[in-house]
């Protein structure tokens, strides 16, 4: 976790002595990775019923993040809500097809997949059910309309079942990237405490961080850490964590945009319990008849099924001009500015985004997603959510961040 600069009683220093060395890493975090928590599983919780703020005794933000920090809560079982405000675009229901067409069989994957599955929580609203007993055992299920979609990490065993169409995903620990140890940071996040992480690392000297006050959650009494960058020109208004006064976790977790109304990420336990769940909750063995995809075939499959249909028209003189030279521009990515106004830049190597002229209807399509903006850089086009806004130049230079279209456009200018 990087420094941040307090409200209260906590000092630079106390905080650089324990978390030097994050700084760098966290400028890194506040336009790449909360993008992607953004784009994975972020939501909306409607406000959970207090029976009174409890009177708790008092307690600095430098104290409340250790008491977060030192939480080793091995075991717990409960029921998470998640939804989604991100003010994206209305695609016509082209979204899903894409996502489950990545899956499809006919492009060798299966509707288990949880890397296809799981992108479903990038919209609406979700119920979660979650499980844990140690690092080696973990529960997820999303809970449909007549139907549940589970994964379950048990050992080396990595399950994922989809009861809708009867379909099964089966890989290691190690192959997967789903289970425990570096490759439980590959997974969309799903509980208060995953968001919690990542908005604690890209704390720095740019954020007030204090203490607000306690609330009721899932019938436990907590606390509230209010994050705020200092900034002005953030998309992001406040982040607010309720921390579980005994056991340090957290348990509810609410971002609001600097443009205010609704919460865009809001995630938080409606019913938790710290007891040793039942042995079996982690059993799992494919229902008969069900559709077995192993991990190795999966990935054989998509990765031949992956661009199809679109290597041809002149939309593809926009892309890059090779994987290797977008793999450069990746490489090259580099941040301007610092803290919550941090903005990440790469050059992709193409030509921008394709017009309707040159890209046909896709072109036509991708454009009316966005905003055509101009600068002394020249052109491009703004696509905008709530929280994540992203500039792509005609030059196919790249500028993405929790900032406002004017701090890009600014950005972009400095640049020429």
């Amino acid at each position: 976790m990087a420094p941040y600069a307090s409200d209260d009683s906590t000092t630079g220093g106390e905080v650089d002595e324990q978390r030097s060395g994050r700084r760098k890493a966290a400028r890194y975090v506040v336009p790449v990775t909360v993008m992607g928590v953004a784009a994975a599983t972020i939501g909306l919780v409607p406000a959970l019923a207090d029976s009174g703020d409890p009177d708790l005794p008092k307690i600095t933000a430098q104290q409340l993040i250790e008491k977060i920090a030192k939480s080793d809560v091995q075991q717990l079982s409960g029921t998470v809500k998640i939804s989604t405000d991100l003010g994206l675009p209305d695609l016509g229901g082209l979204e899903s097809s894409l996502m489950s067409g990545a899956a499809s069989p006919d492009g060798g994957g299966s509707s288990a997949d949880p890397t296809a599955k799981l992108t479903e929580l990038a919209s609406g609203t979700h119920t979660l059910r979650v499980a844990a007993d140690g690092p080696d055992k973990q529960k997820l299920s999303l809970l449909e309309n007549a139907a549940e979609y589970s994964i379950v990490h048990n050992g080396k065993d990595v399950w994922a079942y989809d009861s809708k169409s009867n379909e099964v995903h089966h890989g290691t620990a190690s192959e997967s990237g789903k289970a425990s140890g570096s490759g439980k940071d590959q997974q969309p996040p799903a509980t208060p405490k995953d968001f919690a992480e990542e908005a604690l690392k890209a704390a720095d000297d740019t954020t007030s961080v204090t203490v607000d006050g306690t609330a009721q959650v899932a019938g436990r009494d907590a606390y509230k850490l209010l994050i705020k960058p200092k900034q002005s020109g953030s998309t992001v208004g406040a982040i607010t964590v309720a921390v579980d006064a005994k056991t340090g976790t957290p348990l509810k977790f609410t971002l609001t945009p600097a443009s205010g109304g609704s919460a865009v990420v809001d995630a938080g336990f409606t019913q938790v319990s710290f007891a040793k769940p039942a042995a079996s909750t982690f059993d799992f063995t494919p229902p008969k008849g069900a559709k077995v995809t192993e991990e190795k075939e999966s990935g054989k499959a998509s990765e031949k099924g992956f661009g199809k249909g679109f290597d041809k028209g002149e939309a593809r003189r926009h892309a890059p001009k090779s994987e290797k030279e977008l793999g450069k521009g990746l490489d090259g990515m580099k941040t301007i500015g610092e803290g919550w106004n941090s903005i990440a830049t790469f050059d992709t190597g193409g030509e921008g985004v394709p017009s309707g002229e040159t890209g046909g209807d896709l072109g036509g399509f991708v454009n009316s997603l966005g905003d055509k903006v101009t600068g002394k850089f020249g052109s491009g086009t703004v696509f905008s959510t709530r929280l994540v806004n992203a500039l792509i130049t005609d030059d196919g230079k790249v500028y993405v961040g929790l900032v406002t279209k004017d701090a890009l456009v600014k950005a972009a200018d400095a640049g020429k």
